[in-house]
Parts: C-alpha cells; structure tokens; sequence
C-alpha cells in the first residue's frame, strides 16, 4: 500500500505533515478545472475532486487524496485568478463581505471512495485601494481561490471564520484524518 497526494499544493503536503502524514509520491492530477454553466459552487467542487481522484493513477491498494478549494460569494465560483487584473477583481467583491471557503476532500483506494466538503465561513475587511495594490505587488494571490490565501499577507484581511481554519488553507485536517483511516491509512494523530 502506498499513499499518494493528488495534489500539486505545497499547502497541502505541508497541511498533511502537521498530523505526521507523508506521502510515498505526489502526482498533480491535470484535469479540466472549467464550471459547468449554472453550476453551484459546492456541486463544481465536489465533481472536481471526483474528477481528481479519477485522474490519478495508482494500484488497486494505493491511497490516494484529493481535494479542491473553491471560494464562493452567492452562487458565483471565484476559482484561481488567471492574472493580477483578475485577483483585484476578485478581492474588490470579497472586500468588506462575507464568503464560502468550500473544500472537497476525496480519498480512493480501488473503487472504493470516501469524499466529504466542509463548507467555512469568512469575513474580508473592506480593502482600501493601498492595501489592495500592496497585496497583488506580493503575488501571494497566485494559484489560489479567491486570489488571496489566509495563511499569507492577506490574513490581515481576515477578521472572522467560522468553520475549519485548515480547511480555509486547502485541506480540513480532522476531515482527512477521518477519510484516511476509513480508508485503511495507518493514522496515530486525530
């Protein structure tokens, strides 16, 4: 049996080793991460970890892990901004309102799943224009939902959750270590 992340987010390895997980290789998984039109946020994020897990080839005793972060305001999915012009686009909707942080989080072994999304509130101070360019001339809003990332500069943003403070960052740890040892992973933490 081996353990394999599919994930390319050094979030994510860094997320699993705080609860001594370590995984025997990492294979980004490269799939089509485009939303349905009309799609809700939490159905796009669970199909693209489904879609993730499927992706990743491994043997029929491997464990394998997904995920997807979406950020979500109403029913509009703010995935990874594709430029700077995007991101301040994005921060000037989150700014000054409340958001979904949505995690889907799939673990596979043979045909076997076990997926859970966690679902975590979040409040952005207002931005002023300052703040605003200051934060993109940092590029920490690169490769993540929203355009901003919690753990980073952007935390400052940040005033109030409510939810799963891992799970914000791209992977619930409770959740998961209840996803690994249904699916057999030798887990001593959780």
């Amino acid at each position: 049996m081996r353990f394999i992340l599919g994930s390319g987010s050094p979030r994510r390895l860094e997320l699993l080793g705080q609860i001594g997980v370590l995984p025997d290789a990492v294979r980004a998984p490269d799939i089509d991460e485009d939303p349905i039109k009309a799609e809700l946020p939490r159905p796009y994020c669970n199909r693209i970890t489904r879609g993730k897990l499927d992706a990743v080839v491994a043997d029929a005793d491997d464990i394998v892990l997904c995920a997807d972060t979406t950020v979500a305001v109403g029913r509009r999915i703010l995935g990874k901004p594709a430029d700077v012009e995007e991101a301040a686009v994005f921060l000037k909707l989150l700014s000054g309102r409340r958001h979904r942080v949505i995690t889907s989080v799939g673990v596979k072994r043979g045909n076997k799943v076990w997926q859970r999304d966690v679902v975590s509130i979040v409040r952005m101070k207002p931005i002023s224009k300052p703040e605003l360019a200051a934060y993109l001339a940092t590029n920490d809003w690169q490769g993540k939902a929203g355009g901003y990332g919690i753990q980073g500069p952007a935390g400052a943003f940040i005033p109030w959750i409510s939810g799963s403070f891992t799970g914000i960052v791209g992977l619930p740890l409770s959740e998961t270590a209840g996803l690994l040892k249904a699916a057999g992973y030798p887990l001593n933490a959780g």
